[in-house]
């Protein structure tokens, strides 16, 4: 028997039906996939752990994590578009956080399921430091 398969052909008919009328429509999967692919570059998850933290200016980001202006920017541009963060003037500084809630949420859940597998450096405890209300959407 392989390990991913059962040995016995056996469908179950109400439950697969139950379960196909449930599933997210098409336009969902593609923008969840979407933003899973965003989350998937190191830069971009560095980027979002110091936003979970604190408002920053590209300025800051890119002395933060050692990247030029025009990288961050880059990044950034990707990072508002699929709205996982916004941006916010002041006179001619611009400003990042993340967009709400969720996107805090969700990225504590994924450090959070990569901390219980004991995956190489998640055991380091992430202490948020962030005032509450920073990452909320105005």
């Amino acid at each position: 028997m392989k390990d991913d398969a059962c040995d016995v052909f056996h469908l179950h008919p109400g439950k697969v039906a139950a379960l196909k009328r449930g599933l997210m429509a098409d336009g969902s999967v593609a923008a969840l996939a979407e933003t899973f692919k965003l989350l998937g570059d190191t830069t971009r998850v560095r980027m979002l752990d110091a936003l979970s933290r604190s408002e920053l200016c590209v300025c800051d980001i890119a002395r933060l994590l050692g990247l030029s202006e025009s990288a961050v920017s880059h990044q950034l541009r990707l990072l508002r578009g699929m709205r996982l963060v916004r941006s916010r003037r002041a006179g001619r500084m611009v400003f990042y956080a993340l967009d709400d809630q969720h996107i805090v949420g969700l990225f504590e859940q994924g450090l959070e399921h990569v901390q219980e597998r004991g995956w190489a450096g998640a055991d380091v405890a992430r202490s948020r430091s962030a005032p509450a209300g920073r990452a909320r959407r105005a």
